[in-house]
């Protein structure tokens, strides 16, 4: 099987030595995301914003990858307080239906950029 690299400017730009996504057959798997502004590059603020920013540049990348984050199987979140982590699952299910995608949840000491919050997925399409 070929790799295919999936890229949007509807999400921010790879910041590293990464794609924002590689499809491999049907399975996508989707790099990273913390809340930055894909059209400044700058980190939005506050924990809400970023959680919501960071859902939104999943659901761009899964776009370009032809599909949604309904097609999610499995999805890590990367907190610096996990404290926050309602906030995760109250924003999360305005991205997602049921049956819900298996997922982590994982306190750090800190993320890129000072971010708040980072998620990644698999998906599977087609």
């Amino acid at each position: 099987m070929t790799r295919q690299i999936i890229s949007t400017p509807a999400a921010p730009a790879a910041i590293g030595t990464y794609s924002q996504a590689v499809r491999v057959g049907h399975t996508v798997y989707l790099s990273g995301q913390i809340g930055l502004d894909p059209t400044t590059m700058q980190l939005v603020d506050g924990i809400e914003a970023q959680i919501i920013r960071v859902f939104e540049n999943l659901q761009a990348v899964a776009g370009a990858a032809g599909g949604t984050l309904n097609d999610a199987v499995k999805v890590n979140i990367f907190l610096t307080d996990l404290g926050n982590f309602a906030k995760v699952n109250e924003t999360m299910a305005r991205y997602f239906v049921q049956p819900y995608p298996a997922r982590a949840a994982v306190g750090v000491k800190e993320l890129p950029r000072g971010a708040l919050v980072e998620a990644d997925a698999i998906l599977v399409v087609g």
